[in-house]
């Protein structure tokens, strides 16, 4: 069963956010919610399809699908003008909203297709910056809003942030999550917080990154380097506060005592739960317990399947090598 989508705003994200539902057998109205000319909006209107039959090319040169059936997953994507917006939202069992980060831009906007939309109907945020809290007092209906926040490029990245707020019902949280799912995505629900999680996470790596090269400490193409081949490998496989867990988390509490110290900002220093886990030995793998359980786990089995992992990561680099070995017999050895 299809659930039809709207996404309003024809930008980069809407545009994404179209060609993943489509590609999943949904119809989707793509909504252009700002007034232009009739030959403006043709021009948008042409640019998004062509964006969108590019980008499924592409996915199709990948290997997923065979080409040629680009044009019937594209053509269940309309571009609709400011004035059929109303119909548009009055058929969506979902709509995602993915307008300028303005607070109120956003409300009048949310505000607006709400008034148009179906009582059940979910109306969901792709804010990465303000809270659904913020948002909802402009809404007819909250208990049918929440934010939804997608990661670029929309079609690949599996993570959508889902962050309900106060007066958000449950089964809306449900329901867009079970849709996400349907469609290939891995819903993960945070609380209403600011930069939710992976924003506020790389807002503090990539700040880092850039002072590293005002410092001097590298350029920014070896710390690029450095970066590719270090940092984003490992995590490429393992989660953050798993590799807590599998270094130990008492490395990490001395190591932030000392770069604390050393570089003399409090930006390194260890939050609170490190100080705790370590007082009570929840320190990762070798005692079973940390941010993670472990308990009754193989640690043994669960470590190789990580490390195959890695190696697979290194062989798609091209970096994984065979050994050099003594090709001389054993005869001519002991000779």
């Amino acid at each position: 069963m299809t659930t039809p989508v709207a996404c309003l705003g024809a930008g980069r994200m809407g545009r994404g956010i179209a060609i993943v539902f489509a590609y999943a057998g949904h119809p989707v109205d793509l909504i252009d919610f700002k007034a232009r000319s009739a030959e403006d909006f043709d021009r948008l209107a042409a640019e998004s399809m062509e964006e969108i039959r590019e980008t499924l090319g592409m996915i199709a040169r990948f290997g997923l699908f065979d080409g040629s059936a680009v044009d019937q997953i594209a053509a269940r994507v309309r571009v609709v003008p400011q004035a059929d917006a109303p119909a548009a939202l009055g058929r969506a069992g979902v709509v995602f909203e993915a307008v300028p980060e303005v607070l109120g831009l956003k409300q009048k906007a949310l505000a607006d297709a709400q008034s148009h939309m179906a009582a059940d109907a979910i109306l969901a945020s792709t804010t990465s910056t303000i809270l659904v809290d913020d948002l909802a007092p402009a809404l007819p209906r909250p208990a049918q809003f929440l934010n939804s926040h997608w990661l670029n490029p929309a079609f690949i990245v599996p993570l959508v942030e889902i962050s309900a707020g106060q007066q958000t019902d449950p089964e809306v949280t449900a329901r867009l999550s079970a849709l996400l799912e349907s469609v290939g995505k891995v819903p993960v629900p945070c609380a209403a917080s600011p930069g939710f999680m992976i924003p506020r996470i790389q807002q503090v790596a990539m700040n880092e990154a850039a002072r590293m090269v005002e410092e001097g400490v590298a350029t920014a193409e070896d710390l690029e380097k450095a970066i590719r081949y270090g940092f984003s490998f490992r995590f490429s496989v393992l989660g953050l506060l798993e590799f807590i867990d599998w270094g130990g988390g008492d490395i990490l509490y001395h190591a932030s005592q000392y770069l604390s110290k050393a570089l003399d900002n409090d930006r390194y220093a260890a939050p609170e739960v490190i100080d705790t886990n370590m007082r009570e030995g929840r320190i990762g793998l070798k005692t079973r317990q940390g941010f993670l359980n472990y308990e009754g786990m193989d640690i043994a089995a669960y470590r190789e399947a990580r490390l195959s992992a890695l190696m697979d990561r290194l062989k798609a680099e091209q970096l994984a090598r065979p050994p050099v070995l003594d090709t001389s017999t054993s005869g001519a050895a002991s000779a």
